[in-house]
């Protein structure tokens, strides 16, 4: 009896240390909460890597490495810019195209279909939104939601189901987002006011909305597309004025944020979307966002010294990021291909990637399915 209770002792204190130990690398890897079942669950590591990763191509005709790509449970989504865009008709044949291809069993859910179309500079497609950000700030909360449903309309049309919108950016001036007129204003509360109006009529429309940049990025001199970016802020004024917004967009139901890849030195010294405190503590832990995150491009002159597609795109998920961005879908390959990697090396890795993949799926099933957010 001793040495059978001796025995049942050291077992016990065996699987103790197996679930802290699980529980330590869904802190350093991704989400610690216990994924729902779901069908994350029954997804091949291959698959379950794939559902972690977003690409672009040129063209209006999607090369046949994405057509496999899409074929094997490689990639959640694509994003699409002008040149695949170059027609209202060209648009809908492509992502036509994209959608037919056959998937998986558990993937089978519309591909996520994202473009920039905040209004003003930034557009892909010809249509709504008529009016800038600033414009759409200013004029208030009724003509922001008469855009952000025009807007829906206009995407749905083509069949894009994603929209990289609306910027919840506090336009602070001198800052490029204010110079480029891509704020809905220079407080935190015109913001809000007036950008979740536009958010919701974009998903009251079947067109998921993407706030960003998270943590904000209203007062960076430059676009993190073309330069490294550092801002300078203390958390209590990110918090306090940056973030804000994002509370607001969270508390209506708002279903995707993009991470940006300028640096918040008070919180990390790695770019936002790379840090754990960030996209982890202050957007889940702190604000309590429960819907898809994603990256801004991996790609841009703001990450390139932090490594190629491979590390990055481990970086991200790393940080607890759903979604990675890439312009470049073979850049994209090489990050699904070094996710896989991890999983498979690493079986603790699994839990944080379902968690991920499936906020994705659900995600992916809502659109299809047209339920409300």
């Amino acid at each position: 009896m001793t040495i059978v209770a001796g025995k049942k002792r050291i077992a016990a204190v065996a699987l103790l240390g197996l679930a802290m130990a699980a529980f330590a690398f869904g802190v350093a890897l991704g989400d610690t909460a216990e994924p729902e079942p779901s069908v994350a669950s029954r997804l091949t590591l291959r698959q379950l890597s794939g559902q972690r990763v977003v690409v672009g191509f040129p063209g209006v005709e999607a090369p046949a490495a994405v057509v496999r790509m899409i074929r094997a449970g490689d990639v959640a989504g694509v994003i699409l810019f002008a040149d695949n865009l170059p027609s209202r008709s060209a648009g809908r044949r492509l992502i036509g195209s994209l959608q037919a291809v056959p998937r998986p069993p558990g993937l089978r859910d519309p591909l996520l279909v994202m473009i920039d179309q905040e209004g003003g500079l930034v557009k892909r497609i010809g249509g709504a939104p008529t009016a800038s950000a600033r414009e759409m700030g200013s004029l208030g909360a009724a003509f922001s939601r008469e855009q952000g449903g025009r807007t829906a309309a206009n995407l749905r049309n083509v069949g894009v189901n994603v929209d990289l919108a609306p910027v919840l950016d506090v336009a602070r001036p001198g800052g490029t987002i204010a110079d480029t007129d891509r704020g809905f204003g220079a407080t935190p509360a015109r913001v809000a006011a007036t950008a979740v109006p536009f958010a919701q009529a974009l998903q009251a429309g079947g067109v998921a909305a993407t706030a960003k940049h998270f943590p904000g990025l209203g007062s960076a001199r430059l676009n993190t597309d073309f330069a490294v970016q550092r801002i300078g802020l203390s958390k209590a004024e990110l918090r306090r004025v940056d973030e804000l917004p994002y509370r607001s967009f969270i508390a209506t139901g708002g279903e995707m944020v993009m991470l940006g890849t300028a640096i918040y030195p008070a919180f990390s010294p790695k770019p936002a979307a790379f840090a754990r405190p960030i996209a982890t503590g202050e957007l889940r832990s702190r604000l309590g966002f429960e819907g898809v995150s994603i990256t801004d491009a991996l790609g841009s002159v703001a990450v390139r010294d932090f490594g190629g597609p491979a590390k990055a795109g481990l970086a991200a998920a790393g940080a607890g990021v759903d979604l990675l961005l890439f312009i470049d879908y073979q850049a994209g390959a090489r990050a699904q291909s070094a996710l896989l990697l991890r999983l498979r090396s690493t079986p603790l890795a699994r839990a944080p990637s379902e968690a991920s993949a499936g906020r994705v799926l659900r995600l992916r099933h809502r659109l299809g399915s047209g339920q409300d957010p």
